[in-house]
Parts: structure tokens; sequence; C-alpha cells
């Protein structure tokens, strides 16, 4: 039957706290949540109450992460291993949250925690991990290789987006690429997590250069087949991968989930269209003295536009916007990719409305795009609540693109 209705009632009358909510509850079907303890925690909370937004997650997730220490004290690994997981999701929300407290003391301890967290699933979980270390530049970037029970097997390299925490990653796709038996790579790449909050390493729009030097690893790792290496991008990681692939072509296939092709469209959308006048007649300095009046209208606006801009290490409101502007797949870029690619496009998509489709037009020979509907429940940025679908959609058409006994049950 089709159904009477097609959206999803709110969990929270502030639309960043809903869309929060939604990820993390979507996140349940790789182990990353517990709906129940996610809503009650998060009942009640007022539409601008950030203070309260961060301590109910934060809380949430020491008390899980509590409950795993109990349970690997007392030789419980596979239960210990399922709430390190769920308290390193939670800390991961709790380290966004904290970019909106008066203060950003909060913002650092609460990533360690979540990093250990992630880190105590890794060594409790009864899948075959192992920590690597994949050279980049004069440095490495950390990762960690999931291997599949079976061989040979297929290999999946997943690409984070701009904020979003290992754990969400691993329980949102990654759990279930291994689950069909693929050997599956995640990690920090530039401006990521780690980079970011250890290294001050910053974002890069070239994500070749990341990109490359992860296959090669990958490549080299024992048991992995260099010619069946996938890889996927999520959130502002589909641009990453598109960007890639346009240039470093030995991948088998590739996910854009969704497709992105101009990631400082999510920043001009938002603002007045005099500023962003005053941006393309080169009037940086009158673009910046008008942005700092706004933000001392809109405190939390401007602790949030300082959390975000982070990742790009640039300093200044015109010079940021410009730095994001770099972050485009051009025609001739995307004339360029060869890689079979799937590219979602979720109805209601709020940060790249039309970009899917607009990729798939640039790259038409080799790309097929999925959509997904508020009608199937699958609305929304990366489709929150329904990862299961979205994981039924990818692998099936990736499972066709690299064949292999365990990875095409």
């Amino acid at each position: 039957m089709t159904p009477s209705h097609d959206t999803i009632a709110p969990f929270s009358s502030n639309a960043d706290f809903d869309f929060e909510i939604r990820n993390v509850l979507g996140q349940s079907v790789g182990g990353g949540s517990e709906p129940g303890e996610v809503l009650v925690a998060t009942a009640g909370i007022r539409k601008g109450d950030h203070v309260a937004w961060y301590r109910a997650w934060h809380e949430l997730a020491e008390r899980t992460a509590q409950a795993a220490a109990a349970s690997e004290r007392g030789g419980h690994r596979v239960s210990a291993a399922r709430a390190y997981l769920r308290a390193s999701t939670y800390f991961g929300v709790a380290v966004n949250a904290a970019s909106s407290l008066p203060e950003s003391a909060e913002l650092v301890p609460t990533f360690r925690e979540q990093r250990d967290a992630w880190e105590s699933f890794v060594a409790n979980t009864p899948a075959t991990v192992q920590r690597v270390d994949i050279p980049y530049e004069s440095s490495s970037l950390p990762g960690w290789f999931f291997r599949a029970a079976a061989a040979p097997t297929p290999t999946l390299v997943l690409v984070n987006g701009s904020d979003g925490s290992l754990a969400g990653l691993w329980a949102s796709t990654g759990a279930a690429a291994l689950e069909r038996g693929y050997h599956v790579l995640v990690f920090d790449g530039p401006g990521q997590q780690s980079q970011l909050f250890e290294r001050n390493v910053p974002f890069r729009p070239d994500w070749e250069h990341v990109l490359t030097p992860v296959y090669d690893f990958v490549a080299a790792l024992d048991g992995v087949d260099a010619s069946r290496i996938a890889v996927y991008g999520m959130s502002q990681g589909g641009y990453w991968v598109a960007r890639a692939i346009a240039v470093e072509h030995r991948f088998a296939a590739a996910i854009t989930d969704p497709g992105v092709v101009d990631v400082s469209s999510s920043w001009t959308s938002q603002l007045p269209k005099s500023l962003v006048g005053l941006l393309e007649k080169g009037e940086d300095r009158t673009f910046d003295e008008e942005m700092r009046l706004g933000m001392r209208f809109s405190p939390e606006t401007a602790r949030t536009w300082l959390f975000r801009t982070r990742p790009y290490g640039t300093e200044g409101f015109a010079a940021t916007v410009r730095a994001v502007r770099d972050y485009v797949v051009t025609d001739d870029v995307a004339a360029r990719i060869t890689t079979p690619l799937l590219i979602t496009s979720p109805e209601g998509e709020q940060f790249w409305p039309g970009q899917a489709e607009r990729l798939a037009q640039l790259a038409s020979s080799v790309s097929t795009l999925v959509r997904f509907t508020a009608a199937e429940g699958a609305d929304e940025h990366c489709q929150p609540l329904a990862r299961t679908l979205t994981a039924q959609r990818m692998f099936d058409w990736l499972d066709d693109r690299i064949p292999a006994s365990a990875a095409s049950a």
C-alpha cells in the first residue's frame, strides 16, 4: 500500500537537532545507537538550549562507556564492543554540539573521549581489525582495516564527511560492507577528526592527493586484490571522491552519497544576496565588516561559523568562503571520470539540492543515479532513517561490478 503521508514527524523543533537525532537513529542498523536511549536522552530539550543538548549527548555517552567498561571487565567482549561503539557515536554528536557552547574548552577533550571509545570498540570487536598508518606526504593518516572472513574478496575504502565520526561512518556503512564480505578501510583524512583536532591538518580540495596514497597502501596489503578496490564517500566525502576519481582511475567502482559538485553552495545559499555581491565585486574588507557585525547579534552563529571554518585553515570571512569555492567538480574535471559511479539522490536534500543530478549529467557515460524518496522514509541528506535500504541498493550495484563469491551471496 502507498503510505498516506510522506513525512516523519520531527523528533525536535530545532531542525539541526532533529537531523542529528535522525542520523544517530539510522546508525542503529550497524550497532551505532540504541533508539530508545537516544530518544529518552534528547526528549524535551528546548530549541535553542545548546548547553542541554551537549549535556544530553555527553552524559549518554559517558553512561554507555561505563557500561561498556563493565562488560569488558567481566569478559563480555561482544557486549563491550557494541556499547563502546554506541558511546563513540554519542561522543561524536557531543563534539559537534560543543561547537555551539559559550566556551570551546569541551571540544578537544570530548573528541578524545570519542576516539578512546572507538579504540575500545576496535579492541573488543570480534571482527579482525588491523590498525594502520597510511603514508601521506611527510606524515601519515591513521586507519583501521577490517578484514572479511572469506577470501578472495573486494575491498571498500570509506571516505568520511566534513565532521562525521568514525563510529558513525562504520555504523551507517562499514558494518554493512563487512557483513557482505568486503574488506573495509576507514581512516582520518586531512581536516578530519584526529588530523584536525590533534595535528591541525586542514582540508584540501584536491583529494586525488589523498586517495592515491590510500589506494597504494591498501593495494599492497596481504589479501587485497588491487583490481577490486572500490571507494565510497559520505556527505562532503561525495565531493572528495568525485574529485579524486577524475584523476585517480584505479578504483574499480565508486559511490558518492550523495553527489556533490560544489561544496560552497551550502555556504553561500545562507548569505544575503547583497553579501554575495560584495564577494563577486572583490570587496572582501566590506564583506568581513558586514559579517562581523551580523555575528555580534548572533553569538551562537558565530561559534558555529568558527567550528565550520576551522577545518579549512583560513582566517577571515571572505577568505574562508573563497577557499570553500575551490571545492568544486568543474565540468572539465567531471569529464575525466571513467570509474563506474553510483550517485545517491535523496528527496529533500537540504545541503546540496540538485547536485546529484548535476554530477550524473556531467559524468553521464559512467554514472548510475539512485533516488530515495520521502514515501520510503528515505528522504533528507544521506537518507538517515533508511540506511538498510541504502546499503541494499548500493551493495547490490557494487556486487554486480566487483563480483566475488563472498560479496555476491
